[in-house]
């Protein structure tokens, strides 16, 4: 499809594989969160792509949300094309690495189903991107005579860290909650037809076999001698 390309921060950018390697590629901006959700159509895969830094740390969760089996291939690799984690027909997953310097590729594979289409949520947690030194450092242009408040900017920072870290949290446990209401859903939904499409069946049989038992009896009791005259 081309090589890849990279939007302006903060816009989700797009990448793309040479089309002998994968149908189509994506990726995001060096955000602290991330989720997207996406639909996986048979017989195709589709990577994503996130630029990291030395020594901070990705966490991928993914869950499949619909479609037949519930069930995705996933293939996570290093900069250097390292296969990191390759897991076969799961539906959720949750994997945590220390990076290196480049872009980490992961990949969706729905090529083993011929009909049925995937709808995927996943959602990237990124730590230690270097972002809470350049944030200090902005402090301590700005804020000057502390000490007369009895105060320190360490403390307000720890403070500010805290809260920050909490509402992090909180924002993903409702992501990941909205994801399992979302899986929930589709799957009372499929079975809800399953059991509308079978009780018809049951009824029209009911039917069918009800005719057919009338008839019988009915025969039973017809007069088949010829009358003459």
């Amino acid at each position: 499809m081309g090589d890849k390309i990279w939007l302006p921060f903060p816009v989700l950018l797009l990448a793309a594989l040479p089309p002998v390697l994968l149908p189509g590629a994506a990726g995001f901006t060096p955000s602290l969160d991330s989720d997207f959700t996406f639909t996986l159509p048979a017989g195709q895969k589709e990577c994503f792509y996130q630029p990291m830094p030395l020594k901070a740390s990705l966490e991928i969760e993914y869950q499949v949300l619909d479609g037949a089996g519930l069930d995705i291939d996933f293939h996570l690799a290093s900069p250097e094309g390292k296969t990191l984690v390759f897991e076969q027909r799961k539906s959720d997953g949750v994997h945590t690495v220390e990076t290196e310097v480049g872009d980490y590729m992961f990949c969706f594979d729905n090529t083993f189903s011929t009909i049925s289409e995937k709808v995927i949520f996943f959602e990237l947690i990124l730590d230690n991107m270097g972002e809470q030194a350049q944030e200090q450092e902005d402090w301590k242009k700005y804020i000057t005579g502390t000490d007369i408040l009895d105060m320190k900017l360490e403390d307000i920072l720890e403070s500010i860290n805290s809260i920050k870290s909490r509402l992090s949290k909180s924002g993903h446990i409702q992501t990941l909650l909205r994801a399992f209401e979302a899986r929930d859903r589709n799957i009372q939904e499929s079975n809800f037809d399953r059991v509308n499409f079978w009780s018809m069946v049951n009824l029209v049989v009911m039917v069918v076999v009800s005719a057919i038992q009338v008839y019988m009896l009915k025969s039973l009791f017809e007069d088949k001698r010829k009358s003459r005259t």
